[in-house]
């Protein structure tokens, strides 16, 4: 794991216009890098100078794959959603797949998650049929301890993983299980956000999963994703799925016996295998777990702190934290696998 230290910046020279109201600086390790912008002068209404400054924010984003916005002071759920409306014409409406909190119009807390634990790297929403190209993060309080998002580059992952695991997965693809009504997880009623079961059936349908109802109302559904995408914009490869969040090798050892010991490999809440159906061995997830901690990239967060992500460059992830910790999020930019080539 690499923490961003004031010693290993480098600065940046940009062109005068923009030089007069912000600096930038490359946060660098052996080529992983985040793109952190502070302003020069007070006051800036960083919403607006985002706007008047697009094609600078977007060819830093596809070059870095993340950004960190330092010193604008973005602390409130209004301040953060106008931040999220100047990079994203439209922020994604919560869909009831994740266990989060709205904070204020579309902005949401983060995924709920025991504090002791750590929220493994992903990209967000890969295990959809839609996600978003660009996911926000503001800090408005942060934790007493611990509870930094590291950064890993998703281009870097496909790279470093076996050319041989990455082949299978290609070829295969991952397939996603779910187990709805089983007593552990949410019920289908809130992640589709209804109580209907054929209303359930058609986003199954329009969303490319597959389904089967079992005895007592319990749902367990199939989602058969790529493992690799390309980039629709740059092309480049980007290692782009949530294995490692849905496999239960990756669980830690205690929360891994208990289910095992309650629930059949098919009613686990969540599982993941290759496209197939065939298992996903253990040694594989460890090896790929391996390669994002190799890669993974921390900075401490500030209050009034932005972090803004492509999300098929960049995966993140939530670090163990001691006392309140609060971030707000936001994404935009929907996409499909059926508009994404891979």
């Amino acid at each position: 794991m690499k923490k961003l230290e004031l010693k290993n910046i480098q600065r940046r020279v940009v062109n005068s216009q923009l030089q007069a109201l912000i600096t930038t600086e490359i946060f660098n390790y052996n080529e992983n890098l985040i793109s952190v912008i502070k302003p020069t002068v007070d006051n800036i209404d960083l919403s607006d100078w985002l706007i008047a400054n697009q094609n600078f924010i977007n060819s830093q984003l596809l070059k870095y794959g993340a950004i960190l916005f330092q010193g604008f002071n973005i602390d409130t759920p209004s301040t953060f959603e106008k931040f999220g409306l100047a990079i994203c014409q439209e922020l994604f409406n919560e869909n009831g797949e994740h266990p989060r909190e709205i904070v204020s119009g579309k902005v949401y807390t983060p995924v709920f998650y025991p504090a002791d634990r750590k929220l493994l790297w992903h990209n967000e929403n890969s295990f959809n049929h839609r996600f978003p190209l660009k996911i926000m993060f503001g800090c408005h309080q942060p934790a007493q301890q611990g509870g930094e998002t590291p950064i890993v580059d998703s281009r870097k992952v496909f790279q470093l993983i076996d050319p041989k695991i990455r082949k299978i997965f290609i070829e295969k693809q991952v397939m996603y299980v779910r187990n709805y009504g089983d007593g552990l997880g949410l019920d289908w009623q809130t992640v589709f956000q209804t109580k209907n079961s054929a209303e359930v059936e058609k986003k199954c349908q329009q969303n490319a999963i597959r389904f089967e109802w079992k005895s007592k109302n319990r749902l367990r559904t199939f989602s058969v994703r790529p493992a690799v995408i390309k980039h629709p914009q740059t092309s480049e490869i980007s290692w782009f799925n949530q294995a490692q969040h849905w496999h239960p090798a990756c669980l830690d050892p205690i929360t891994r016996q208990s289910l095992l010991i309650s629930f059949k490999p098919e009613d686990l809440p969540r599982n993941c295998y290759y496209g197939d159906g065939t298992p996903i061995e253990d040694s594989v997830m460890e090896e790929i777990c391996g390669v994002y901690q190799q890669l993974e990239v921390t900075f401490p967060w500030q209050k009034g702190d932005v972090l803004l992500l492509d999300n098929i460059l960049a995966a993140h992830a939530r670090n163990p934290f001691v006392g309140e910790r609060k971030l707000f999020v936001a994404m935009g930019e929907m996409r499909s696998y059926t508009e994404i080539e891979y």
